[in-house]
């Protein structure tokens, strides 16, 4: 019997003490919070998007980072099997819009409960307060981990270490990067992390005035440089500082690789648009014959009494500013001109990005562990013996939706499973 020792005690930690203890280990999970998986709690806003339901094979289109290096990750403990785990162990499962899979609670406590029953009858021995602040190793083998506990500092000696510590998204949660140190400390190349799945931030001040307006079924283009990064449709939200809603999160996970192209820090981008398409499912002249429609029934109304049938009641003075339109217009003195720009604007909301929010507000965290050092068969680091790493501190993300902790799953079982 091994002595395994687990770094981190989230989804990805969790995982991977389970399947080493599962695999007959004696395991030691180490976790510098006051309790087990204080990031998991938050996610999915307290709701706890697990997973996804899509078809295993498709999974890997939704992976922004290596998702070639995920093949046996995820193949070794697919999506399926998550829910498999879950509901055998007695937490009950929904599939929402998209696929995204929920505890049937609402609740993400229940999530964790489950996962520390599992630990606590495969007798895991969970130190919480005990912060890892270093690995013990000779250059070739790892053979323990130096703790601090109650201001004592000490080498627990172990056969196997698993880092599990995350990346750098939510620090409030103790993701605050030591597994990315303990990777280089250790002879690791990183990529350098950048916030993803993250609310941007635009030039526009008119956003202000929009600040808490959601919008649902728009359309939306991300371009650099004329060059379409990402296009979908969904909602989005307006705050003081930007954009934000889940259409803006999983557009900003096409940002990361463009801010390290232009070696800025994630506080600053250059030529990235936002296009919104308030109307999607209209083209421009069919726009334009709904806006004669309306103006045809109210011809002697003013301007910014005819538009409420087209656009958000905050949005009306935004908009007719954008356009040069006095909102006191009679509708019968609008211009073939101005009714144009008006079609133009409603198709083509453009915002300028300057740069993404922080690590405090990013889901993740695009970067980490470079996946050439790491074995993706095992997960093991493939210069330390016996040292893996899994879960988000590895240079692996995907889009919104559950992918992200399946990949945290597992990575995290695989890595245990190979100890």
């Amino acid at each position: 019997m091994s002595k395994v020792c687990v770094i981190g005690g989230g989804a990805a930690g969790m995982m991977a003490a389970y399947a080493a203890s599962q695999n007959g280990h004696s395991v030691i999970l180490l976790e510098k919070n006051e309790k087990l998986g204080k990031k998991l709690f938050i996610t999915g806003k307290g709701r706890c998007n697990l997973t996804n339901a899509c078809a295993t094979e498709d999974f890997f289109d939704h992976v922004i980072s290596n998702p070639k290096f995920l093949y046996s990750a995820v193949y070794s403990f697919s999506n399926t099997e998550v829910m498999d785990f879950f509901e055998k162990n007695g937490l009950r499962l929904k599939v929402e819009r998209g696929n995204r899979v929920f505890p049937l609670s609402d609740k993400s406590s229940d999530v964790i409960k489950t996962l520390e029953m599992c630990l606590r009858n495969l007798k895991v021995e969970i130190c919480l307060f005990t912060k890892a602040t270093g690995l013990e190793h000779d250059g070739q083998k790892v053979c323990g981990v130096w703790i601090e506990h109650s201001g004592k500092k000490s080498l627990l000696k172990a056969d196997a270490v698993i880092v599990a510590t995350g990346g750098l998204s939510y620090a409030s949660t103790g993701s605050d990067g030591d597994g990315l140190r303990f990777a280089k400390d250790s002879g690791h190349k990183l990529t350098p992390c950048i916030p993803s799945l993250v609310a941007l931030e635009t030039e526009e001040s008119f956003v202000k005035d929009l600040m808490g307006l959601s919008l649902k079924n728009v359309e939306c283009r991300l371009f650099h440089k004329n060059q379409v990064l990402y296009h979908e449709r969904g909602e989005m939200l307006f705050t003081h500082f930007g954009v934000s809603g889940p259409l803006i999160l999983s557009a900003s996970t096409q940002l990361p690789k463009l801010i390290r192209k232009q070696k800025t820090d994630s506080g600053s981008l250059e030529e990235v648009i936002i296009s919104i398409d308030l109307k999607p499912a209209l083209t421009g002249e069919q726009l334009e014959e709904r806006i004669l429609r309306d103006f045809s029934q109210a011809p002697n109304k003013s301007l910014k009494n005819v538009l409420g049938g087209l656009l958000p009641s905050a949005m009306i003075p935004v908009m007719l500013k954008l356009c040069g339109i006095s909102g006191e217009k009679s509708v019968n003195a609008v211009t073939k001109e101005e009714r144009r720009a008006l079609v133009g604007q409603m198709k083509e909301l453009t915002l300028h990005v300057t740069g993404t929010r922080g690590f405090s507000e990013a889901i993740v965290t695009s970067g980490g562990v470079k996946v050439s050092g790491i074995n993706p068969s095992t997960m093991e680091s493939k210069t330390i013996e016996h040292l893996y790493f899994a879960g988000e501190v590895i240079d692996v993300d995907a889009v919104t939706g559950g992918y992200n902790l399946q990949i945290a799953w597992s990575t995290g079982y695989l890595a245990g499973s190979s100890v």
